[in-house]
């Protein structure tokens, strides 16, 4: 029996009762497959550990802010670590090339930290942005694209007590009054 360098002490031991697998788990091909497992499995818990996150579209972010701060007390989440990857936003931005759009474009889509994040949920976050116009009689708007998002801010508004008036069942629309007596209507876009 011939020990040298290369051959360590779980080799020998994989050679002497495996001697086929011994050879080929710890060559250089072999070391490159379970590192490439290794990564694909790391991939695998990040993505999966991600937390989901809802996009809320609003009017005003700072009566927005002041809506999901105090109103609703939403605690303030970190941005998630694969959005600063750009892995979301680059779903629904690839069909753009910025080559044919301009500059303009470019500089004014949002970046990952710009807005609000608000953890509703174990493992789920909303993302509070501006850009949506007033809503039913000028009133401030936030807009979604989830169902689920707004089923769980419409539970959230009756568990803080507020007043609130259910205009659509689907898509999802209701008017809520925060305590300066603003109406906010929060509407589901429907896809």
């Amino acid at each position: 029996m011939i020990i040298n360098g290369s051959l360590t002490i779980i080799n020998f031991y994989l050679a002497v009762f495996f001697p086929e697998i011994g050879e080929t788990l710890f060559s250089t091909q072999g070391i490159m497959v379970m590192l490439l497992i290794a990564y694909g499995g790391a991939m695998w818990m990040f993505l999966t550990s991600a937390p989901k996150v809802y996009t809320v579209m609003v009017s005003d972010l700072n009566i927005a802010q002041l809506f999901y701060e105090q109103i609703l007390d939403l605690p303030i989440a970190d941005i998630p670590l694969h959005y600063y990857y750009n892995y979301e936003q680059s779903l629904g931005a690839s069909s753009f090339d910025p080559i044919y759009m301009g500059s303009t474009l470019h500089d004014t889509m949002p970046k990952p930290s710009d807005g609000l994040w608000y953890q509703l949920k174990k493992n789920t976050q909303l993302h509070i942005i501006g850009g949506a116009s007033l809503g039913y009689k000028d009133c401030q708007r936030h807009v979604c694209f989830d169902h689920e998002c707004l089923e769980a801010l419409l539970l959230r508004v009756q568990s803080r007590r507020l007043r609130y008036k259910i205009r659509k069942e689907n898509p999802l629309n209701f008017l809520v009054k925060d305590y300066d007596n603003r109406v906010i209507e929060m509407a589901e876009v429907n896809n």
